[in-house]
């Protein structure tokens, strides 16, 4: 069984979502893919003790005070594949962005083979289940190009500014 409960924030309302034990999900209000890794029907339940640990770690995030991902009890669903990028995407320290194709080289590597696909990385990336927690807006194109946030680049822009990142030397697209 699952759950949600509803956070309201900087960038719009933040539905988290738990199996009562764990955080699954996290999506901000209109983003692609919006709760997309859930197949059951969730369950408003606002005083689960994960969802205040949920609630605490993004108040902490929104007052730039560099919460620990490590400090939340994880439990996102995806692929064997979407799962090793988004370890790699909790490997980006906060107020820090890579590319689609660094984090291709380093799964490259791991596996001992010459090439991993940009592309799919940003597949695995794009159905992240846990928006900032798993912090996928601090992927961004080569060559700096700002693209590719499943809840807008403008959302994109303000966790990244939010960080203290310098969003103006990036190229920005509509995506």
């Amino acid at each position: 069984m699952y759950y949600c409960t509803k956070y309201p924030s900087p960038v719009g309302t933040i539905t988290l979502a738990g199996d009562g034990e764990h955080l699954v999900g996290l999506w901000i209000e209109g983003q692609k893919h919006f709760t997309a890794s859930i197949q059951e029907e969730m369950y408003q339940k606002d005083d689960l003790p994960v969802f205040d640990l949920g609630k605490k770690w993004l108040d902490r995030y929104f007052e730039r005070k560099r919460p620990e991902i490590g400090n939340l009890p994880l439990a996102p669903s995806g692929t064997a594949f979407q799962m090793e990028v988004w370890r790699l995407l909790c490997e980006i320290p906060y107020g820090k962005v890579t590319t689609y194709g660094e984090i291709a080289k380093k799964i490259a590597e791991g596996h001992n083979r010459p090439h991993m696909s940009a592309q799919a990385v940003g597949g695995a990336v794009g159905h992240n289940p846990m928006s900032i927690i798993i912090p996928c807006h601090r992927v961004i194109g080569a060559n700096g190009n700002l693209t590719g946030y499943a809840g807008g680049i403008e959302k994109k822009i303000q966790l990244l500014e939010l960080e203290g990142v310098n969003t103006e030397v990036l190229t920005k697209h509509k995506t």
